[in-house]
């Protein structure tokens, strides 16, 4: 099956994959998607998660294999089916299903977002349902799943030991993030780096609400001196968000770091052609700090410069 379709940018489209589990229909973004294959036998790994299946290395790549029933406490099914290989995290992992139904072409906005009673912090691994004809589609939080398996390939929350004490509450950041844990764990490190003024949302279409708020009000350069924005979001997804962003000219003076787990080539050309002035993986927290002191540091030397310049005239 051909994954590789291209949308323009910033349309706050999506195509999504639809497959099955046990007659139950779930979905994945295909910009995480490789390829689909067949199933093939695995390698299995002794003393592994039990959700590993093992390992196969089609073209020379090592991949490993999630047996995605036993992630969501199906019974196991025959060695049959296809295996959908994705790249997220710096990482290829190949996700065991049952089916492949098709692709969908739909809006970030369409997607409805779980509440609290089916995605609680620790343990929900759905990110948005879709209400497709007569079907609900599942949107599952893959980043968690493959998280919950191997916690190191998470956030990489030790790059913030080496920083040491410091004060940057000064600099107020926005902050849009779907998922509740993430979002727990960048404001965690953000505040352990000296960043304490945060503005935490939910999604692309609460940030976007609150920077026009404090443009409208006149307090846009008080209120926000950089944006972090994941890409997938539900209502409005992160190069949405970008563009409306850098399309505006109140705004666009802000800087923003696109901070998301599906930062590979193409996306990271699309972030380019949007306007993000930094891209990072989900795993580089400390990368992430890196490009934040960066950014606010030339912001502040920009004002600095502007403010010389005007007491000269």
């Amino acid at each position: 099956m051909d994954t590789n379709i291209l949308l323009e940018n910033g349309t706050n489209e999506l195509e999504v994959l639809e497959f099955t589990l046990a007659g139950n229909h779930y979905g994945i973004n295909v910009a995480k998607i490789r390829e689909i294959l067949t199933y093939q036998p695995v390698t299995p790994i002794p003393n592994a998660h039990p959700s590993v299946e093992g390992i196969f290395m089609p073209r020379d790549t090592m991949i490993t294999v999630i047996n995605l029933r036993n992630c969501l406490g199906i019974p196991n099914m025959e060695q049959d089916g296809l295996f959908i290989i994705t790249n997220f995290n710096k990482l290829n992992i190949a996700f065991h299903v049952d089916e492949v139904c098709g692709i969908h072409r739909l809006s970030w906005a369409d997607i409805i977002k779980p509440d609290s009673t089916i995605n609680v912090e620790e343990s929900g691994v759905s990110t948005g349902v879709i209400k497709l004809e007569d079907r609900l589609i599942v949107i599952l939080d893959f980043e968690k799943i493959v998280t919950d398996i191997s916690p190191e390939t998470g956030l990489q929350v030790s790059d913030m030991d080496e920083i040491g004490e410091r004060d940057r509450s000064e600099s107020p950041i926005v902050i849009a993030e779907d998922s509740p844990l993430l979002s727990k764990l960048i404001t965690d490190c953000l505040k352990k780096a000296g960043y304490t003024h945060l503005v935490v949302c939910a999604d692309g279409q609460e940030a976007w609400d609150k920077l026009c708020e404090f443009r409208d009000s006149g307090t846009l350069d008080n209120k926000v001196h950089l944006i972090i924005t994941d890409i997938e979001m539900p209502r409005m997804d992160g190069h949405r968000l970008t563009k409306l962003v850098k399309e505006d000219d109140d705004i666009k003076h802000i800087p923003l770091i696109i901070f998301s787990s599906m930062v590979n080539e193409d996306l990271r050309r699309k972030g380019e052609a949007l306007g993000a002035d930094a891209q990072l993986t989900k795993p580089e927290i400390g990368k992430l700090v890196d490009a934040i002191d960066k950014l606010l540091d030339e912001r502040e030397n920009k004002l600095a410069a502007k403010a010389a310049k005007s007491n000269i005239a």
